[in-house]
């Protein structure tokens, strides 16, 4: 976890390039991934969106809607494990709204 946002930073940059009509999602990213992170990694904020679940909502349903919207190119989420059924969601979800589902397992 450390680590995380050295090696993400670059990561982050590219998948933003793939894309400027579509949003870069980051569904409940670790605490040290805040906007402020975003700026000093060089990001550009404009078409980031930084989204964490609300109330009974999970962080899956959450990247599923993201997802199935088609309003983002990539979204990317922070599970650990990420089990077979909620790959398989995710998976649907994208091919739905025709966008790149990316999880990050930190464990």
């Amino acid at each position: 976890p450390g680590t995380c946002p050295t090696l993400l930073a670059p990561l982050l940059r590219q998948l933003r390039r793939n894309d400027s009509q579509r949003w870069l999602t980051l569904i409940a990213p670790p605490s040290n991934l805040t906007q402020s992170w975003l700026r000093e990694a060089g990001l550009n904020r404009e078409r980031i969106l930084l989204l964490h679940p609300r109330g009974e909502q999970s962080a899956l349903q959450l990247a599923e809607e993201a997802l199935k919207l088609g309003r983002s190119h990539t979204v990317v989420s922070w599970f650990h494990p990420l089990e077979r059924a909620a790959r398989q969601t995710l998976e649907n979800a994208a091919r739905e709204g025709a966008a790149q589902s990316l999880n990050i397992s930190l464990g």
